[in-house]
């Protein structure tokens, strides 16, 4: 029985584990999900703030009818006293107690969804501001998993591209070995051509003083001074 009580607590370690997994995997999702769900709540709240608003100003005017009421009755018991009708006075005196009575469960309401209100008012304005900022954490939170999957993603390339590098820049070299060989063994053969050639010998003649040679500018001058000499 030991041993089945420790399987079953591992098995529960385990389900754990994985359903931490899970979370971690999607916390970005379930972060999102959380903040949606805490704009509903909110939009909510501000619907019931306005019923609550609204039940106040209700009750605002209702307070107010019954100052009215109970003002102009008191006019009326007035009168009915100046004309010695005391049972009517008493009769008009009960209707203002009662509306005074009224008045003060009116003006209770009223301070009650007036203080509800309020309270409201404030709760929505922390949650809007508490919304917002978890909106730009969300944003922040995004950004930075997408950088870090592009440079997980790029690191990965790398390291699994690494070998490839390698042979392609082996591959280069070769290339460039190859082509360096094929322009070395064109100047050779120029050269070779330029060895086999009149112009070869021509210039080795030149370099000696032999064949024909170009007149210079000094030659050119003193020819024309033989002339005029003559």
């Amino acid at each position: 029985m030991g041993i089945l009580n420790k399987i079953l607590t591992a098995f529960r370690g385990g389900a754990t584990e994985i359903g931490q997994g899970i979370v971690d995997a999607n916390a970005t999702r379930i972060f999102e999900q959380e903040i949606r769900d805490a704009e509903k709540h909110l939009t909510k709240a501000k619907r019931d703030l306005t019923d609550v608003m609204a039940k106040e100003m209700q009750a605002a005017r209702e307070v107010e009818r019954l100052k009215r009421s109970i003002a102009e009755h008191e006019g009326y018991a007035t009168q009915a006293l100046e004309k010695g009708n005391e049972s009517l006075a008493l009769e008009v005196a009960q209707k203002i107690a009662e509306l005074e009575q009224q008045l003060e469960e009116q003006t209770a309401a009223n301070q009650s969804f007036s203080d509800h209100a309020v309270r409201l008012k404030d709760l929505v304005k922390k949650t809007e501001r508490q919304l917002a900022d978890y909106q730009r954490q969300l944003s922040m939170v995004k950004t930075t998993e997408s950088v870090q999957k592009a440079t997980a993603s790029i690191t990965d390339s790398f390291a699994s591209s690494n070998s490839k590098l390698l042979n392609a820049k082996d591959s280069l070299e070769r290339i460039k070995a190859r082509q360096q060989q094929f322009d070395d063994r064109l100047k050779a053969a120029e050269t070779l051509e330029d060895e086999n050639s009149d112009k070869s010998l021509k210039a080795k003649l030149a370099e000696a003083g032999i064949g024909e040679q170009k007149n210079s500018a000094n030659d050119v001058l003193e020819r024309l001074k033989a002339k005029k000499g003559a």
